[in-house]
């Protein structure tokens, strides 16, 4: 089992995939279409938007939390 203290790094990445698997596949189904060859060109675009979700997730996190905690009561 993964330790707890992993909990938040491990939400951020599943999120970035989840997140990654869709758009990915929306944006490239509505540009080049559900024809021969989406699932390779939804791969290939997946691999990108999956590391760019992953940098993006863990960087503005810190960002995030600063405007959350500025925005709800305690």
């Amino acid at each position: 089992m993964i330790s707890k203290k992993y909990s938040h790094s491990l939400f951020m990445i599943l999120m970035a995939f989840g997140m990654s698997v869709i758009m990915s596949g929306v944006v490239t189904a509505v540009n080049t279409g559900i024809q021969n060859g989406f699932l390779e060109r939804h791969f290939h675009s997946f691999i990108f938007a999956f590391l760019v979700a992953i940098i993006a997730a863990f960087s503005l996190a810190p960002i995030a939390r600063v405007l959350i905690d500025k925005i709800t009561s305690k």
